[in-house]
């Protein structure tokens, strides 16, 4: 007897007695499933479906995909370790395997070797570095998923380096200014730009914030990401912005519509403020979180202080702000140092009539002369 069919699914005999399987939502269009009704493939199939993603399509008979790539993705998307995961972290997750199933499914994991992994699939990325490094991240969790299930006795990609990515452009204070004074107090992309600057949030915490998560002079933050909890005193600037902005919707940011703004729609919204602000295409969104990072390590706030606003796990990161700010702090002191020394040499005379001044001391006003030298160098020339 075959097995029942789940919600949404259709099947029939091809032309030539082939059984086909489909997901079809009302009168939406059809999307094939495998065939195999209960298997794991079906199973990551149907999910995909339900959440209207693409799902890798599965060859009719799955003994051919056995030990490949292929077989992999689809034995990991029915695992329960996705299954856990964030439903932003799936759909990121799904983009870039779908680039591996199209490219590399038919490859086998006995023949995944490191020297093939740099060359075949880290190899035409070479020239995108960004792109390389989140393959190699999905890559590598598909593996540590084959090591789990047995299907790999070790990892293949040990010893490969991650690529090198640019660091984001974190906004310099020009940038800051030019973009308040092309959206001044009051509009709405000013409040956004406020938003995320003093908060220091990244742009997928900063459009889900609620006016409810705001407690007297603090506001409260679950971050997506790392799902730390966060509480925020608010910054004076921003408090002015906030009272300047009408309540239109649950969310402190919404829509010309009076709706809450989806990350991608506010991450476009951001990026036509930002443009229209005549600022370069180096100055994103999350350059404003690396803004706020600075400023807290440039006022002098420790590595702890920076990863309680800004909600970093490790230190290490929080300290790539300290450092900076650090070696600013310290370069100035040491030409100041210099300009100090230098000043020092400038007030003496030269070793000609010094030797005059020091024979006819009494003739001169030493204490003038002391009076004269910077500070700290006095007790040299003490009469």
């Amino acid at each position: 007897m075959p097995r029942k069919l789940p919600p949404h699914c259709e099947r029939f005999h091809d032309r030539h007695g082939k059984l086909r399987v489909y997901f079809r939502r009302g009168k939406g269009a059809r999307s094939a499933l495998p065939a195999e009704i209960g298997s794991p493939e079906f199973d990551a199939a149907y999910k995909a479906a339900l959440l209207g993603e693409a799902s890798p399509k599965a060859s009719s008979d799955h003994r051919e995909q056995s030990g490949t790539i292929g077989a992999l993705i689809v034995s990991y998307l029915a695992s329960a370790k996705y299954a856990g995961l964030r439903q932003t972290t799936k759909t990121g997750y799904r983009r870039r395997l779908e680039i591996l199933r199209v490219k590399h499914g038919h490859r086998t994991l006995a023949g995944m070797t490191r020297a093939g992994i740099l060359d075949k699939i880290l190899g035409p990325y070479r020239d995108r570095q960004g792109e390389a490094l989140s393959i190699l991240k999905i890559l590598r969790v598909l593996i540590r998923h084959a090591i789990e299930m047995d299907w790999l006795k070790s990892d293949p990609s040990l010893g490969i380096k991650r690529p090198k990515t640019k660091e984001i452009y974190s906004w310099t204070e020009d940038d800051i200014a030019q973009f308040e004074r092309s959206w001044p107090t009051g509009t709405k992309q000013r409040l956004a730009f406020a938003l995320i600057l003093y908060t220091g949030q990244r742009r997928s915490d900063a459009y889900r914030m609620k006016w409810s998560d705001i407690h007297g002079r603090a506001i409260s933050v679950v971050q997506q990401k790392t799902s730390a909890k966060l509480i925020i005193p608010l910054h004076p600037a921003l408090l002015a912005e906030l009272a300047h902005n009408e309540r239109l919707h649950e969310t402190i940011l919404a829509t010309m519509a009076g709706q809450g703004f989806t990350v991608g729609g506010f991450s476009q919204f951001m990026r036509d403020a930002i443009a229209a602000a005549g600022l370069p295409l180096s100055c994103r969104p999350h350059g404003l979180r690396k803004a706020a990072g600075r400023r807290l390590a440039e006022a002098g706030c420790s590595a702890h202080m920076i990863m309680s606003v800004l909600g970093h796990k490790t230190l290490a990161e929080a300290e790539r702000y300290t450092r900076a700010a650090d070696q600013k702090r310290l370069a100035e002191a040491a030409f100041k140092q210099i300009e100090q020394s230098e000043r020092a040499k400038n007030s003496q005379t030269s070793p000609g009539e010094f030797g005059e001044i020091a024979s006819k001391a009494n003739e001169f006003n030493i204490e003038g002369l002391v009076m004269a030298l910077p500070r700290g160098l006095e007790p040299l020339f003490s009469p």
